[in-house]
């Protein structure tokens, strides 16, 4: 068992392997965390994570500069149906389109588009970043396992996920409003908040998907 997590020259992967590596020892897993940028490896791996910070244009283009990565990705994620888990931009890149700058074409995974930040409290500055508290939606989900409501993560995005079915939003946090915070169906699950950068509650999530068996 092995967790492939992409290298698409997209930063914060650094944290994002030692995080799983973290998680993955304390809870005495016996599971292998690789940093990829090669499609091959996507293959050998039980579980796949798609980090992303910056632009999703930028990200898209990324993954599409890696020689067969996208395809590697619908082959092992959708038609295998690997546990998959995407960070920030790597959770936006699951929707149908991306509206930041430009129109960029998601993977359409989950039908929906990422759209700019529009809290109703105009003194919430853009982007969020700091920490808020989740809500989740009934059932919970398995990535949440034995985390409460209320639990703090830590954010950092101008731009949301607004999905076209309510029934895909896992959780959510309430930043003038509504904003998505975890999404997913079947084997694919995305937070907006960085695990990574959650601490105690961040950890708990991440061996919570090492763990999950869709």
């Amino acid at each position: 068992m092995s967790v492939a997590i992409i290298d698409y020259g997209s930063g914060n992967l650094r944290s994002a392997a030692k995080a799983f590596e973290r998680a993955e020892g304390e809870a005495g897993l016996n599971m292998a965390v690789t940093v990829t940028h090669d499609a091959d490896d996507l293959k050998a791996a039980s579980h796949i994570v798609l980090p992303g910070v910056g632009a999703f244009a930028d990200c898209r283009r990324g993954l599409e500069a890696l020689d067969g990565m996208v395809e590697a990705l619908e082959e092992q994620v959708i038609k295998a149906g690997k546990p998959f888990l995407g960070i920030c931009v790597g959770m936006q890149l699951m929707a149908s389109i991306g509206r930041e700058h430009q129109d960029t074409q998601g993977f359409n995974w989950l039908e929906g588009e990422v759209v700019a930040l529009n809290p109703s409290d105009k003194t919430l500055k853009i982007p969020h970043m700091g920490w808020n508290n989740l809500e989740f939606r009934p059932p919970p989900h398995p990535i949440f396992e034995g985390i409460p409501v209320g639990a703090h993560v830590y954010f950092v995005h101008s731009y949301g996920f607004s999905p076209a079915d309510p029934g895909h939003v896992l959780a959510s946090v309430d930043y003038g409003g509504e904003t998505i915070a975890a999404v997913g169906r079947d084997n694919l699950a995305g937070t907006q908040f960085h695990p990574e950068k959650s601490q105690a509650v961040g950890l708990k999530l991440i061996t919570n998907f090492i763990n999950w068996r869709p």
